[in-house]
């Protein structure tokens, strides 16, 4: 079952909107940069153009479906309900050691419903995470961006069944959770100074920047990224199953790829 199918025209806006994503947290490395120092760390000037042009790409995605017939009520009431569940359990676990219980149904959701209805669920969870919990900030266009790319790569994944399923999304958990937070670390990394050896140097080659990145990355982050890979992991392996029947059952009792067909009564 695949709630938001990527037929031609989503998948031409998903395909944009995630090239926004990557220059939106790549471009300090390919471009130079005048923004530098703790003034800039929040991204005062692009972060808040970035939140502006993000929701207009979300809309976008869902309106192609509509257009395309791949979307309806039902699948947008479902996406609102399970973007509400996303952003209780942020509001449990706000990132606390890294630990974000909400992001084993984002994965698990993207992986029953499909990478476009993954996509924006990633993005509206966060939102309305952020806004439950306070934690509206100009790092939050890029978190978006970062959970709309967790949820759409779990609905790629390979077709499998069984318990090879639960291990593939067990090891995928652990791997997004890991990336989610190096992606995320480049918001501010270019934009502050953490000494010679981990600091972004504005004209230095890709590589050796890079390898400044990862030094940061090792010596900083990954204390918080394997514990939040591991606990999504984990809830994956013990709550998977159930939760993924649960999905499945849903969308063949909704009936949610059976088009709306409107009958005369006898009496009309």
């Amino acid at each position: 079952m695949r709630l938001v199918r990527l037929k031609p025209r989503s998948t031409a806006t998903l395909v944009l909107a995630s090239v926004v994503g990557i220059l939106a947290f790549g471009w300090p490395l390919l471009w130079s940069t005048s923004q530098g120092g703790e003034s800039a760390i929040g991204h005062t000037t692009d972060a808040p153009w970035l939140f502006v042009l993000l929701l207009p790409l979300l809309v976008a995605v869902v309106l192609a479906e509509l257009s395309e017939d791949g979307i309806d009520a039902k699948v947008i009431s479902l996406l609102g309900m399970l973007a509400a569940v996303g952003a209780a359990l942020r509001a449990l676990g706000p990132g606390t050691a890294g630990l974000e219980p909400g992001f084993f149904l984002l994965i698990l959701a993207g992986r029953a419903f499909g990478a476009g209805f993954g996509f924006v669920l990633g993005a509206v969870s966060l939102l309305a995470g952020a806004l439950v919990s306070g934690g509206v900030g100009p790092w939050m266009p890029f978190q978006m961006f970062a959970c709309a790319w967790v949820g759409c790569l779990a609905g790629l994944l390979p077709r499998v069944g069984g318990r090879l399923e639960l291990l593939l999304l067990a090891a995928y958990s652990l791997v997004s959770g890991v990336l989610y937070g190096l992606v995320m670390n480049l918001w501010f990394w270019p934009y502050a100074t953490f000494g010679s050896d981990f600091s972004f140097i504005p004209g230095d080659s890709l590589a050796d920047n890079l390898h400044r990145y990862g030094l940061f990355v090792v010596a900083t982050s990954l204390g918080w990224d394997i514990p939040r890979g591991i606990l999504c992991a984990v809830l994956v392996l013990v709550l998977g199953r159930p939760i993924l029947n649960a999905f499945r059952r849903t969308a063949r009792k909704a009936a949610f790829d059976v088009p709306v067909v409107f009958e005369r009564t006898p009496n009309g």
